[in-house]
């Protein structure tokens, strides 16, 4: 609990998957703290990276959005993203913001702290280290690509990620947030380069094994080309525990319902299809595992339902916290 009475959830993703999840989540009585990948080399994160030598804002940009308290008008200014023909073009103010805080404070988690005070974020935001990472690929026939945006077009199977520098240092706060966890949760995002960058930072992996929090895990309602394409829940729980040093996942939440054969249809074109939950291998994984409606379209595309989430998630901390109480 924190010091508000409030259990304390830790959430850990990056990538369209984590706000989403978020902005369901922040409506309940918790303590939340999103730990953010810093994997991200594309776009206008990946030119902020590269001209500023500062870790990539846009994941944590988003996170920050998502958990704040502000006017509408001013969050769309926060997102707003510049159509110009300039050297503008493509980047977020909420990016340019960040960058520029970074190098006013002289630190990368120094801008997130003040910006969740300018747009009155609930709960804590921070990177899974205070440094640009970047994250490898080594594919099933040995070859290594490198790039969180490269990898998912290599064209081939992915047997294994890791990041360089050697010497990636963990954020102090992340480690004790996840020491104090009444609830973790992993997820949902794309397997290899929002979930394990994250997993894969020193320290941050060990954490978790050690933690007696339950920890959940939402799998994605959709595969992924180039990343888990053909994959089944039980395939991404396993790529999960490949990288890791224990079985560390208690549940698993996953989708239950048949997705509209117009959305399948749309999704094919992406090499794309629903992921099936095969039960018996998931049992036999240990996991307990909760299935329901749980997806929604916006705009075309199947996104995560945060408000029927976030219910799910917040009755599971209930029964939790209900238990630890009891003993």
């Amino acid at each position: 609990m924190s010091i508000y009475g409030q259990p304390r959830i830790v959430v850990i993703g990056g990538g369209t998957g984590l706000p989403v999840l978020l902005r369901g989540l922040k409506q309940y009585p918790v303590d939340i703290t999103a730990i953010v990948t810093v994997a991200d080399d594309g776009g206008s994160s990946g030119r902020l990276r590269e001209d500023l030598h500062i870790p990539p804002p846009g994941d944590i940009r988003n996170v920050l959005a998502s958990l704040s308290d502000v006017e509408p008008l001013v969050e769309e200014m926060f997102q707003h993203r510049f159509k110009t023909s300039n050297e503008l073009s493509g980047h977020s103010l909420g990016n340019l913001i960040l960058a520029a805080m970074t190098s006013i404070t002289g630190n990368f988690v120094h801008a997130i702290q003040e910006m969740s005070k300018i747009l009155n974020v609930h709960g804590k935001v921070l990177p899974a280290a205070n440094q640009s990472v970047v994250l490898h690929a080594e594919m099933e026939d040995g070859t290594i690509v490198s790039g969180e945006s490269k990898i998912p077009y290599s064209g081939k199977r992915i047997k294994k990620v890791f990041m360089t520098p050697e010497n990636i240092r963990p954020i102090p706060e992340t480690l004790q947030a996840i020491r104090q966890a009444d609830l973790i949760i992993i997820g949902p995002g794309s397997l290899y380069t929002s979930i394990l960058p994250n997993l894969l930072v020193p320290k941050i992996g060990d954490e978790l094994c050690r933690s007696h929090a339950k920890k959940v895990y939402i799998c994605n309602l959709m595969t992924q080309a180039g990343e888990t394409h053909g994959f089944t829940a039980s395939d991404h729980v396993k790529a999960l525990y490949d990288h890791m040093s224990c079985a560390f996942i208690n549940t698993i939440l996953v989708n239950n319902e048949e997705i509209p054969q117009d959305i399948q249809l749309r999704y094919n074109e992406e090499l794309a299809d629903p992921v099936l939950y095969d039960l018996p291998r998931l049992f036999e994984l240990g996991l307990e595992v909760v299935h329901a409606d749980i997806a929604y379209q916006e705009n075309g595309a199947l996104r995560h339902d945060p408000k029927k989430v976030a219910k799910i998630l917040y009755n599971l901390l209930l029964i939790e916290t209900k238990k630890r109480y009891e003993t």
